[in-house]
């Protein structure tokens, strides 16, 4: 394969990664890793180094928007980025040490888990806060097509511990773990699903940052892969955001089920035959 047919590849993959971890909140990772290490060949610890590098990008061309648009909860965001930054480091730390195969399987379960936490029945969300979530202000409020909704927070602690195993993936399997803090806001916490997914771009751009400064020290990171990489997912997420704020939840929800199912199973499958 010539560099230019592998580089349009390449983009056009990133751009897809981007476009659905801004509709998701994933932040790019579950299209890339599969599509470099299962696509390419690449070693999954390079693959995750592009892939903090695209959550990076990714967040921030989507989070602007959000943040624009009002949807995103900023304190919440800000709140909970304690816990995954702090994972964050420790998981890196720790991915250097567990063999790829490994990493591949662990990276398969947690996206099969939250491709089946998102076919569960609708969440019915709340409109008053717990009371530490009242002494937090974490309540707010985001635009609809039928007029503003507010919408209240619960399970704090809770939330803030499942940010915390958050970041900790995040660390070792580089993908930004925004399935998991979708999942745990919108479930744990109750906040609705596009807060949810708009926080969690918001949020993933630090968590990655901080997990990618131990990938770039360890050479994990390479400036020619990367590249590519950011142009795509940046664009993409830019589109997302379009499409976003006017799409339908439940199709979102079917889609983000859909897709990292699929990815799931096959980084499963892949890590179980040592082909990662």
């Amino acid at each position: 394969m010539s560099l230019i047919v592998f580089t349009l590849i390449l983009l056009g993959g990133a751009f897809c990664a981007g476009m659905l971890g801004s509709l998701t909140g994933l932040g790019g990772g579950v299209i890339l890793i599969p599509l470099l290490t299962l696509g390419f060949g690449y070693d999954i610890r390079y693959a995750i180094g592009a892939s903090l590098i695209a959550s990076i990008a990714t967040s921030s061309g989507a989070a602007a928007a959000y943040i624009r648009e009002g949807i995103t909860n900023i304190r919440i965001g800000m709140f909970l980025e304690i816990a995954t930054t702090s994972g964050a480091i420790a998981g890196a730390v720790i991915a250097v040490l567990i063999p790829t195969h490994i990493v591949a399987i662990m990276f398969g379960l947690v996206l099969l888990f939250s491709s089946l936490m998102s076919l569960r029945k609708k969440v019915v969300h709340i409109s008053t806060n717990s009371a530490f979530a009242e002494k937090l202000k974490l309540g707010s409020s985001y635009p609809s097509p039928e007029g503003v909704v507010n919408y209240g927070v619960k399970n704090v602690g809770g939330g803030y511990l499942i940010m915390t195993l958050a970041g900790i993936l995040s660390g070792i399997l580089g993908i930004g773990s925004g399935a998991v803090k979708v999942v745990a806001m919108d479930i744990m916490m109750r906040v609705p699903f596009k807060v949810s997914t708009t926080t969690s771009n918001f949020m993933v751009g630090i968590t990655t940052a901080t997990g990618a400064v131990v990938y770039l020290q360890r050479g994990y990171i390479q400036p020619g892969l990367a590249l590519p990489v950011i142009i795509g997912v940046l664009a993409g997420s830019l589109l997302g955001t379009r499409i976003l704020i006017r799409a339908d939840v439940k199709w979102l929800r079917l889609l983000f089920s859909i897709v990292i199912g699929i990815m799931a199973l096959e980084m499963i499958y892949n890590g179980m035959m040592g082909k990662v």
